[in-house]
């Protein structure tokens, strides 16, 4: 079974997600529709990149990713189909898949063309939901598109490494359900600038040393519980590979977390200096 995953800013008030899924049912009754998200805030292509690049993994190769956030076709914004990694994304080309590209180059892009076939009164979500029912049938990027060499980049997804190799400057691009906030630094970028020297992670208002492999190593000793440990600040390369500064064992309805007792914020800039 062909399976098409829904990455949106649509909210789950409104009728808008179950409209998309009823019109992809509509063309192809077949397919297995899978949620990743619909909380993306508000045409943050930053959150949406990291969204879609953690969970992608999880599903089969020739998935269909359709991420709805900031689809507008505009003069800077055409509409793309990649395949990548032996997945499938459609998106508005504003620079979304960005991240997934810096890991690996895509097997092909095309620019999406075949808007004058529809009705005028079809929408840019129409025609997403068209390509992926044509890919998730095993149809071919270049019906439904010209090949592209590249897409646009976003530069907020991008770490940018000191001239003289002595620092990384990252940016917080999510925070998640724990409050924990998440940012563009890449294990594989802090382990080829790192080459082994002492590190510390400069943000507002203390630095941390150690990057622990897991929340739990926070808890050092043997002589204390874990309990005791609730409440320490830690950084860790979460699963998606890249920095996270956490709470341990953070609630922010109740005692709080990284994003507002440390008060990091989206965008906020997490800098690693190496000595």
């Amino acid at each position: 079974m062909s399976i098409i995953t829904l990455t949106t800013d649509y909210g789950l008030k409104d009728h808008f997600v179950g409209s998309l899924k009823g019109k992809i049912l509509s063309e192809n009754p077949e397919v297995q529709i899978i949620d990743i998200s619909h909380d993306i805030d508000p045409f943050n292509t930053a959150e949406a990149s990291y969204i879609i690049g953690a969970a992608y993994m999880s599903f089969p190769k020739g998935t269909v990713h359709l991420i709805g956030v900031d689809i507008e076709r505009n003069k800077e914004n055409q509409h793309i189909a990649m395949q990548w990694n032996d997945h499938y994304f459609i998106c508005a080309d504003n620079g979304i898949l960005s991240m997934l590209t810096q890991k690996i180059v895509p097997q092909k892009i095309v620019a999406i063309n075949i808007h004058d076939r529809f009705p005028i009164e079809a929408t840019d979500l129409d025609i997403f939901i068209q390509v992926a029912s044509h890919l998730s049938r095993g149809g071919l990027l270049n019906v439904i598109g010209k090949e592209i060499p590249s897409i646009k980049e976003a530069t907020e997804l991008q770490a940018l490494v000191a001239d003289d190799g002595n620092s990384i400057k990252g940016n917080i691009i999510y925070i998640d359900h724990f409050g924990n906030v998440v940012t563009n630094i890449s294990k594989k970028q802090f382990l080829e600038i790192s080459r082994g020297r002492p590190y510390e992670i400069v943000m507002k208002p203390k630095s941390i040393k150690t990057i622990l492999p897991n929340y739990s190593a926070i808890a050092t000793s043997d002589k204390y519980p874990i309990k005791t440990y609730e409440g320490e600040k830690l950084a860790i390369f979460n699963e998606a590979g890249f920095l996270e500064i956490a709470i341990f064992r953070s609630n922010p309805s109740k005692v709080g977390s990284a994003n507002s007792l440390l008060g990091l914020n989206y965008r906020d800039v997490i800098t690693i200096k190496f000595s």
